[in-house]
């Protein structure tokens, strides 16, 4: 018989490994449950053949536990100790951003993380036969929390680049409501990521674009949208009417509507529109016009 002892004093981590290793769908594994001064002990007993699939399965359901009911506070310990300057409501947002990281499956850079707990377990569960929990996490699953620090730098990262884009957005906001509109009315082309201005007669407005062609220190020029959007802001336009002949709200049209607000009115199906998707107008070559 093979037999392991997991010594927590985490209440709700005893009963998720019960009903975890009670799940586990191989025959001849027995639990006991004691109770003793420092810590409570699950033992998990093996009474098969298949003793590598028996290792295989624990691992994996001590791997599980790991994510599902340590993580969210490696994280928050992670937080508060490289980045304590930031208020309570920012870690919380930046936690946030981490998390959700974590759990895309699509994020390559940090879905390994599962299978170095994985490894980390099996490892040391077929030399071993007794392991307190919170220490191994401590001690044995150093490259697990290289994971967890680099998930937390990039969710810092991406919480600086948020934060300033909102208050970019509120200065933005400020300003058009402090200044009298030039104009009632401007129609915003928009396809295939570029865009025209027209008029309220429909006539295209002047696009100046030799600032595109302008290279700086840092190698940055601007785009036809950067344009747009300074133009709306020296116009400040009562309504803006934003047709998507391609139907993608993409980020710029998202900015235009945070900045905007009530302002900015989105369409599809209008004559405008229809008029450009079915002449399949290229916006550049209008612009030229």
């Amino acid at each position: 018989m093979n037999s392991i002892c997991i010594k927590t004093n985490n209440s709700n981590t005893i009963n998720t490994l019960l009903n975890n290793l009670e799940n586990i769908k191989l025959d001849n594994i027995y639990l006991s449950q004691n109770n003793f001064k420092n810590y409570q002990n699950v033992i998990v007993h093996y009474r098969g053949n298949s003793i590598d699939l028996f290792y295989s399965k624990l691992a994996e359901v001590l791997s599980n536990i790991i994510t599902s009911s340590y993580e969210k506070n490696l994280v928050k310990r992670i937080i508060n100790s490289n980045y304590f300057y930031f208020n309570d409501i920012e870690k919380s947002k930046i936690c946030n951003i981490c998390l959700e990281a974590l759990n895309d499956d699509e994020n390559l850079e940090f879905s390994n993380r599962k299978n170095i707990i994985f490894i980390s377990f099996l490892k040391y569960i077929i030399y071993n036969k007794t392991m307190v929990l919170d220490g191994f996490i401590n001690f044995r699953l150093k490259d697990y929390i290289s994971v967890l620090d680099d998930a937390v730098d990039y969710s810092v990262s991406k919480y600086l680049v948020e934060r300033e884009y909102a208050e970019f957005v509120n200065l933005l906001k400020i300003y058009i409501n402090s200044k009298e509109s030039k104009t009632s009315l401007v129609h915003l082309v928009y396809t295939n990521q570029e865009s025209i201005l027209i008029d309220e007669f429909h006539n295209l407005i002047d696009m100046d674009d030799h600032i595109f062609e302008a290279k700086y220190l840092s190698d940055i020029s601007f785009s036809s949208n950067d344009y747009a959007l300074n133009t709306l802001l020296t116009l400040l336009p009562e309504k803006i009417y934003i047709h998507l002949i391609d139907s993608n709200e993409d980020e710029f049209i998202n900015t235009l509507n945070l900045i905007f607000d009530n302002r900015v009115c989105l369409c599809r199906d209008c004559n405008i529109c229809k008029i450009y998707k079915e002449n399949n107008f290229s916006i550049l070559d209008l612009r030229k016009k």
